[in-house]
């Protein structure tokens, strides 16, 4: 919300010497969130001047520029600038005349841009400033020539500052509202919050007596609702005001103060009729809508869409309406959408002449579901979802006819039609022990009454508590908790102590969290860079890399996307990281090594997931509730998933560059593998998205834990990533649980270690995994480490065969070990190999 201060200074007493960061610090005490400072970027001189007289000089090039003689100091007096009285000056517009006041920016003056002004020679002349245009200024986005102040009813003498005189010496500041508080979306609720801060005395715009419409006046006009479908048994409408003013003038200027308003608080200048309406819903926070009362036809009626039902509204569109949108209707069909946008066909335009104004309260429920339905956010929209003062819409009403009668020329009838619905804020409850106990502040009675009463509560003291009315602009109150927040803010949260709580014994991660830290922290650890994704994807990115056949499985369709592109839930991290591969790659980082933790979802076949039933608010749901929700949830599992692409070495001086390959991967998952605590076996295999010869399958003991391989390069293509690009995907729940519980740190032995190499010759079909647990069987509990460190195949090794050579560790925790007894160990190994195998050992 964009609060300029000149306008706030109406309501609240703002010191004339606080700056615009005094008023946020002191927003800011109440609760709001800083975000900006807005100012009008221009400095002077810039004053009023006169036009003297102009030549008319055709040009070459087919335009016509006037050489005018302007009067900017009273005669005998220097300019601003320091130059005479008289200046010369070039003009390519030619809207004014001989004797004109206009605004005229002398040279040293800097213009929105910025843009610097200065004497310069054009069209041979040497032109000494500018005259001005409203856009030039910044008092708008048309440019309709020079700005002439007899259009905005200013008659200033030559020479005076035209930058305070047009109010373009004001600024805002800008505030964030949390959704809860609607009502600080007009300088009302702002002046009040401002007052809460600081005791400044504070004027509510909203008291002032402009009266009612009269109801009973023989022009009176119907209005009715006819809501056949209300939300949650709300009504769409509980209000509605019409008023009608006749005889106005839509060619008037908007005042020029009044267009430095709205342009500071973020809001275009429209015209004089528009420009109105805006201001006072910026004003009071209630928003307004004009219909030209001539094109209207017959009585207002609020009602719900006919299915197929279409509407064109102001931004030209043709949109077509949902049952459960709120309708304002005439005989001849839809002419707005309730709280968000007006139809074309009654919008006010130059030739209006009677003016119907709208002031009304509708549902913030059904305001937020048509806004967002139709993609199609207004200011209204804003303030309506939020919930507006249901007992401003009679003076609002009555303020928009003020000026239009003030400025637009018009005559208020003082009559229209209405309709309203008694309304009361119920009462809340509020034991007096509550607020000190909740907040941990010892607030007196005193107090915590003067704090509720400042907010615009009537209080009511009873032998053990309050009887606490909230005031009608504020429908975020509803119960003990949050009159208990608004004593906290209104006291200043500097004084809740800042106090850690004191955890209870026996908490802490769980083992599964633990585990899940250790392998992050150990691929981080190792250079890996870990980049969490969305989980959303497509379809045949599920088919691809969710199944090793890459054949379509059961996936996760969502009802409501974020991205209409992607509307399933993920099978696989893979397609997250390749989307996080591509970002990096297309901005020059193309050695990538990455890494994420993450959900993935496995729907059962045949199961629908998700419902539409949600449980009441503020009631903890049965076991049977429970349990149906937790039914309606797809089984989730967290894996983990590594990605590596360009080098994993770079070129520099003295050694060349090493290309990221399948070693750079295994080593990832042997890091995920010791992290784990568990032993990952791999075995070659294949996968639709792997490149045949290239792909292994990652077993712990029997179970398949994972897969790793290097991407087919149709695949990686598809994703614009050059090279190769090698990866793994771990069930990382999977293997958690089969490490166990509880890792255990091996003891350091402090005997010596006594190594054996053995080379053993075996079918090519035969795993090499298979042969090392073989190993790994036969040479017992001295065998403290085994790694395969060779895979030849070639001379010296028998056609279909291969040698493959391990490196054993043995080690004895009470002993030094002979040679003798770590030969036996292997050999005793080798003999369960080629019981298993055939193998031999290779001479």
């Amino acid at each position: 919300m964009r609060v300029p201060l000149s306008w706030l200074r109406e309501y609240v007493d703002v010191p004339t010497d606080a700056t615009p960061e005094d008023v946020l610090a002191a927003l800011v005490r109440v609760g709001f969130e800083e975000e900006d400072v807005f100012r009008f970027e221009l400095t002077g001189p810039i004053v009023v001047g006169e036009v003297l007289e102009f030549v008319e000089e055709p040009q070459s090039n087919g335009k016509t520029i006037r050489w005018c003689q302007v009067r900017v100091a009273p005669d005998g007096e220097p300019a601003a600038d320091g130059g005479p009285a008289v200046h010369g000056i070039v003009c390519g517009a030619g809207n004014f005349f001989a004797g004109d006041k206009v605004v005229v920016t002398l040279p040293g003056s800097v213009l929105p841009g910025p843009f610097p002004i200065a004497a310069r020679k054009t069209y041979g002349h040497v032109s000494d400033g500018m005259i001005a245009s409203a856009k030039e200024l910044g008092l708008g986005e048309e440019h309709n020539g020079i700005l002439r102040l007899v259009e905005l009813g200013i008659d200033a003498p030559v020479g005076t500052d035209a930058i305070a005189l047009l109010g373009l010496d004001d600024v805002a500041v800008d505030i964030n509202v949390t959704p809860d508080r609607g009502y600080a979306l007009s300088i009302r609720g702002v002046a009040r919050e401002y007052s809460h801060a600081t005791g400044a005395r504070f004027r509510d715009p909203a008291a002032k007596a402009w009266g009612e419409v009269n109801l009973h006046d023989s022009d009176a006009f119907r209005v009715s609702v006819a809501d056949a479908a209300p939300i949650r048994g709300r009504v769409g409408a509980s209000e509605f005001v019409a008023r009608i003013v006749r005889d106005v003038d839509p060619t008037r200027p908007t005042p020029s103060w009044m267009v430095a308003r709205l342009t500071l608080a973020g809001i275009r200048s429209l015209g004089i009729l528009i420009d109105i309406t805006n201001y006072v819903m910026l004003e009071l926070g209630q928003p307004i809508h004009g219909y030209d009362l001539d094109a209207l036809k017959g009585a207002i009626t609020v009602r719900r869409a006919a299915a197929g039902e279409k509407l064109e509204t102001l931004d030209g569109k043709v949109r077509t309406l949902d049952p459960e949108d709120l309708l304002i209707t005439d005989e001849s069909g839809p002419i707005g959408l309730a709280g968000v946008m007006g139809g074309g066909t009654t919008e006010m335009s130059a030739s209006t002449r009677n003016v119907l104004i709208e002031a009304a309260t509708f549902d913030p429920v059904s305001i937020a579901r048509t806004a967002r339905r139709h993609k199609l956010p207004s200011e209204a929209s804003r303030r309506f979802e939020r919930g507006v003062d249901p007992a401003i819409p009679f003076v609002a009403a009555a303020r928009v006819a003020d000026l239009l009668v003030q400025y637009a020329g018009g005559t208020d009838t003082r009559s229209g039609g209405a309709l309203l619905q008694p309304f009361s804020t119920p009462g809340i409850d509020l034991p007096k022990a509550f607020v000190p106990a909740l907040i941990g502040v010892a607030y007196t009675e005193g107090e915590i009454v003067a704090a509720l009463e400042m907010i615009g509560c009537l209080v009511s003291a009873r032998e053990a508590d309050w009887a606490v009315s909230p005031p009608t602009w504020r429908p975020d109150l509803i119960d003990k908790w949050t009159l208990a927040e608004e004593v906290a803010r209104i006291e200043g949260y500097d004084r809740i102590p800042s106090l850690l709580p004191t955890p209870p014994s026996g908490r802490g991660l769980t083992p599964a969290q633990q585990g899940r830290r250790r392998v992050a922290n150990a691929l981080a650890a190792a250079g890996l860079v870990e980049t969490p994704s969305f989980p959303f994807t497509t379809e045949e990115q599920n088919a691809l890399h969710g199944s090793a056949s890459g054949d379509p499985l059961p996936s996760v369709h969502l009802a409501n996307p974020l991205d209409g592109q992607s509307p399933f839930l993920r099978r696989s991290l893979l397609p997250g990281l390749l989307q996080v591969a591509h970002r990096n790659v297309a901005r020059g980082m193309t050695d990538l090594a990455l890494f994420e933790t993450g959900a993935v979802f496995l729907p059962a076949p045949g199961v629908r997931y998700g419902t539409s039933f949600v449980p009441p608010l503020a009631v903890r749901p049965d076991a049977a509730t429970l349990a149906e929700l937790d039914d309606s949830i797809p089984p989730q599992h967290r894996h983990v998933a590594v990605l590596f692409g360009g080098n994993l070495v770079p070129k520099q001086p003295g050694e060349t560059a090493v290309a990221a390959d399948l070693t750079a991967v295994l080593d990832a998952v042997r890091t995920i593998a010791s992290a784990a605590g568990v032993v990952i076996d791999i075995e070659q295999t294949q996968r639709a998205a792997l490149h045949p010869g290239r792909a292994g399958r990652l077993t712990v003991g029997d179970i398949e834990v994972g897969y790793v391989g290097e991407l087919l390069p149709a695949v990686a293509e598809a994703s614009d990533l050059p090279g190769r690009i090698v990866v793994a995907e771990l069930d990382l729940d999977l293997l958690l649980r089969s490490a166990g519980e509880k890792v255990v740190a091996a003891s350091l032995s402090g005997y010596p270690a006594a190594t054996q190499d053995v080379s053993l010759v075996v079918s090519a079909d035969v795993p090499a995994a298979a042969v090392r647990a073989a190993l790994v069987d036969g040479a017992g509990e001295l065998l403290e480490s085994l790694r395969m460190v060779d895979d030849y195949r070639g001379a010296g090794v028998p056609e279909g065969s291969k040698s493959l050579t391990f490196a054993l560790r043995f080690r004895a925790p009470d002993r030094t070990l002979t040679a003798g007894e770590a030969s036996d160990a292997k050999l005793t190994g080798v003999a369960v190999a080629a019981e298993r195998f055939g193998a031999t050992l290779r001479e």
